[in-house]
């Protein structure tokens, strides 16, 4: 009987020993499920950037080139093409046929003889748009060539079939005498333009219109013209005309390139004359329009090549002059070829030395030196698809390179610079991703897209910071506990309101109704805070048995009825104010004074939207930091005789400032990452204005609405990967300094 105790002590401590077993291992396993959880977040993380950075490194890769083998050609031609699968080569023969050669071997696949050609020769041949030839033969005649490649798949192998289409014959006439050098606009059903030389007389204009009746019989007519120069010493070096027939540029050996308006054939219009060279007798010895045909490429005597393009000037007789836009690297000698690609805004430009250069207008880069072997090249031109380089060399060989450069047009310049694109009249930050037509240059700057995300993220800091941090010092130290219980869970309750509600909200409802009444709120925007401070000072006038029969803490009963009065007057007198401080109109005032355009969808609206949207999140985390302020520093500040709002100011919020200072940057990452608020509720209009009564897109927003229209791989598609690289360093900056700003805090305050 003596031993039953003894058994239950010692089987009592075995059941302790197993629970602390158990805690033991359950504690191990909870450390090690943490710890795993937290080096998954941190793996997580890394994963995403390095996702991210793989799709933003191409853009940086510097572009590749490959020297394929040449190819010795037999024989004189006027003009080459290539197909686009850089398989054959077209040479048009002075004979008037088109012979076919292997670009692999060198060896001639066929001959397509022209069937207008009636025993004449060919002079000249000249590219007309982008897959049409012209060429002009003994007999004063122009014929249309039309050359594809139809590409047949047998067993699972590609070969190319050429055919050779004559588009349309044009005899130039008795009047045009023996011509030399021919340049034309693309052909189309309703005529073609053509400017022939001759060597010494001025460039001849040449417009063949066609109408057809409603027989099918083709009239015809043409209206010839000289395009003579201003001065007869400046002898013709090079012409070239857009495609569709309505401009043309004329470089002289003087250095001068003339810029006339076809419009009008009957009457053409000298606009401007450009010097072009900057020195005299520096001849233009090329000349050639870039894709789109809006802007001239112009190579000189002395090696320099450089990009013009027609800009609006108001005080010139015809309102339009040529204006240097991008100047590249000098060529060591005279420039002999310029030719651009058919794809975006890069450029072959060549010289007598053979060097040959890959260039790219819009970000003034030379991306590619491609040669440099001492013979001078005659001809240069890139294939359909951009994605190789031919030049034929006064030897007669033909060199070929294979070109991988898929993101030419960006540059650190474009992405953060002032780049000066077709048709504005000075450099610009801007960003449009796409165009009216695929000619277009992709306008990819960064810098509006970072200010409008600055300028959303500050101005909904300035709406939320002062209301949630002011009203978490109100909740935690002078409100009533039954009002802050009542009031801290409707704020905690507000952050769960989804960001695609209140953006719906906020550009449907409210940027319509504030518009009608803007003069009003910006009103009460001012005179809400002013009656707050003024209430305050009264209130401490008022005697004080008036002041004891309200309970403490209850004192916010009295203000919110007041802070609606002003409010509500505010906005009921917005006619009002408008007509007596904006003269009936602000948004005329807006424009006149401030220089700046009123917007329904504005930094306005966002400012209450996305302040809403962060209020919680600051207003909870500052009210929190602030309530867990020891009472021992609120009660002895009190007994020595401090206010309640002494205490709160000088006692609480420094003590609590870590805490606070931790709310603003939780609510300014969600205010920097916000998407759908923005999207919504402002105009969404990449611009660099700070004004409040415009609009803004950020990036966040950008990513949002292009990337389900951006091709995978592309241009468009790495650059919105760069701006959410952007984002998150941005993000990870912030938050360091952030977070090293309040551990200073916290040790400066923690022995309080």
């Amino acid at each position: 009987m003596a031993s039953f105790p003894l058994t239950r002590v010692a089987a009592s401590d075995r059941s302790a020993e197993r629970r602390r077993a158990r805690r033991r291992l359950n504690d191990r396993l909870a450390a090690q499920l943490v710890r795993l959880g937290g080096l998954a977040t941190v793996a997580s993380i890394v994963a995403i950037l390095v996702f991210i950075g793989n799709e933003v490194l191409p853009l940086i890769r510097a572009p590749k080139s490959q020297s394929l083998a040449s190819v010795a050609r037999t024989g004189e031609s006027l003009l080459t093409l290539t197909d686009e699968y850089r398989e054959n080569l077209a040479e048009i023969d002075p004979r008037g046929e088109v012979r076919i050669v292997s670009l692999q071997d060198g060896t001639e696949r066929q001959r397509l003889p022209l069937a207008s050609i009636n025993g004449a020769t060919l002079i000249a041949a000249t590219r007309a748009g982008k897959d049409h030839v012209l060429v002009l033969t003994s007999d004063q005649r122009v014929i249309g060539l039309r050359l594809t490649f139809d590409a047949q798949y047998n067993a699972g192998q590609r070969s190319l079939r050429p055919r050779l289409t004559e588009t349309g014959v044009w005899p130039l006439g008795e009047e045009v005498g023996a011509p030399t050098t021919l340049v034309a606009s693309q052909p189309s059903d309703s005529g073609v333009s053509l400017i022939t030389f001759n060597g010494t007389a001025a460039p001849q204009l040449l417009v063949i219109s066609e109408t057809k009746n409603i027989f099918g019989a083709v009239n015809r007519t043409a209206v010839r013209h000289d395009l003579p120069l201003r001065n007869d010493s400046d002898g013709v070096t090079k012409i070239t005309i857009e495609a569709r027939g309505a401009r043309a540029f004329v470089g002289t050996r003087q250095g001068f390139v003339y810029y006339w308006d076809l419009r009008d054939p009957a009457s053409p219009l000298l606009v401007d004359v450009a010097d072009a060279t900057s020195h005299r007798n520096v001849a233009v010895t090329a000349l050639g329009l870039l894709n789109g045909d809006q802007s001239v490429m112009i190579g000189d005597a002395g090696g320099n090549v450089s990009v013009w393009f027609p800009i609006a000037d108001t005080l010139l007789e015809h309102g339009w002059r040529l204006q240097r836009v991008h100047s590249f690297e000098p060529h060591p000698s005279p420039v002999t070829v310029v030719a651009p690609s058919p794809r975006d805004k890069c450029f072959l430009s060549a010289d007598n030395s053979g060097h040959v250069r890959l260039q790219h207008a819009t970000s003034e880069q030379t991306l590619l030196e491609l040669s440099g072997d001492g013979v001078a090249v005659t001809q240069a031109w890139m294939p359909p698809k951009s994605d190789g380089a031919f030049a034929v060399r006064a030897d007669g060989a033909l060199s070929q390179w294979s070109i991988d450069d898929p993101h030419s047009e960006i540059s650190w310049h474009t992405l953060f610079g002032k780049v000066w694109y077709e048709g504005y009249e000075a450099p610009a930050y801007v960003w449009q991703s796409t165009g009216g037509t695929d000619d277009s240059e992709g306008k990819f700057s960064l810098v509006p897209l970072i200010l409008g995300t600055v300028k959303g993220t500050l101005y909904a800091l300035l709406f939320a910071v002062p209301i949630a941090v002011l009203a978490a010092i109100y909740t935690s130290q002078l409100c009533h506990p039954s009002i802050r219980n009542i009031v801290k869970p409707i704020v905690e309750i507000m952050a769960a309101l989804p960001s695609v509600v209140l953006g719906f909200l906020a550009g449907l409802w409210l940027a319509p109704a504030i518009e009608d009444i803007l003069p009003g709120v910006l009103a009460a925007g001012i005179l809400v805070p002013a009656t707050l401070c003024c209430a305050g000072a009264a209130w401490h006038l008022l005697p004080d048995r008036w002041r004891a029969a309200v309970r403490p803490g209850f004192e916010v009963l009295i203000l919110v009825p007041l802070i609606i009065a002003v409010a509500w007057t505010c906005v009921a007198a917005s006619g009002s104010i408008e007509h007596f401080l904006f003269g009936g109109d602000f948004r005329h005032w807006v424009n006149t004074s401030l220089g700046s355009r009123l917007d329904q969808r504005n930094c306005i609206i966002v400012g209450f939207a996305m302040g809403f949207a962060v209020i919680p999140i600051i207003f909870t985390i500052s009210e929190d930091a602030l309530s867990n302020v020891p009472r021992r520093l609120t009660s002895a500040s009190l007994a020595l005789g401090a206010t309640a709002w002494q205490t709160a100011m000088r006692v609480v919020v420094p003590t609590a400032s870590p805490g606070i200072f931790s709310a603003i940057m939780v609510g300014f990452g969600r205010a920097v990452g916000e998407t759908m608020i923005v999207l919504m509720a402002t105009g969404n209009t990449p611009i660099l204005d700070w004004s409040i009564f415009t609009g803004m897109r950020t990036l966040s927003a950008n990513i949002a609405v292009e990337i389900p229209e951006a091709p995978h791989g592309g241009t468009l598609y790495r650059v919105l990967f760069l701006a959410a690289l952007l984002l998150f360093a941005a993000t990870f900056i912030v938050n360091t300094v952030a977070e090293v700003v309040r551990q200073r805090m916290r040790r400066r305050y923690q022995d309080l």
